[in-house]
């Protein structure tokens, strides 16, 4: 199994890893299936992301992932942050190998739980502006979306 080099520059060099103590939403997300653990911390101004923090138990993929993903979102709206997809992710890591695809699948529903908290400390329905389902039914079958279940 051969990763990329930005795959490799991620899990060796890390960006964004620790905790937000006062954040804004924090999300968490596992696969039973392989043990991988991705928690995020995100900072909300005015509707920004404005810090992104991860703590990701895992494999190299998985931590490469958390990285990469909290390094797309930092500085975007919540909006904009939204919709970033587990592909995206995978082409900023110039790919992953077809087995260690879930780990980005993880990365977008850290973020996404992680503004599904900020809207639910607001007091809004975070229904009304997350989406929970995913457009990863292309084969690999460690998704843990609620919404599809393989």
């Amino acid at each position: 199994m051969a990763y990329s080099e930005k795959v490799m520059d991620h899990f060796t060099n890390p960006r964004n890893v620790g905790e937000i103590p006062d954040a804004s939403g924090i999300g968490e997300v596992g696969n039973p299936k392989c043990g991988d653990i991705m928690r995020m911390y995100i900072k909300v101004e005015d509707d920004k992301i404005v810090d992104v923090k991860f703590k990701t138990f895992g494999c190299g993929a998985a931590i490469a992932t958390s990285s990469m993903a909290t390094e797309l979102i930092k500085g975007k709206t919540l909006e904009e942050a939204l919709k970033l997809t587990n592909k995206a992710v995978m082409e900023a890591l110039d790919g992953l190998p077809p087995v260690k695809v879930h780990c980005s699948v993880l990365a977008e529903q850290a973020i996404k739980a992680a503004i599904s908290d900020y809207y639910k400390r607001q007091g809004l329905d975070p229904k009304l502006f997350v989406s929970t389902a995913c457009d990863c039914h292309e084969g690999h079958e460690h998704c843990s979306c609620e919404s599809c279940k393989i």
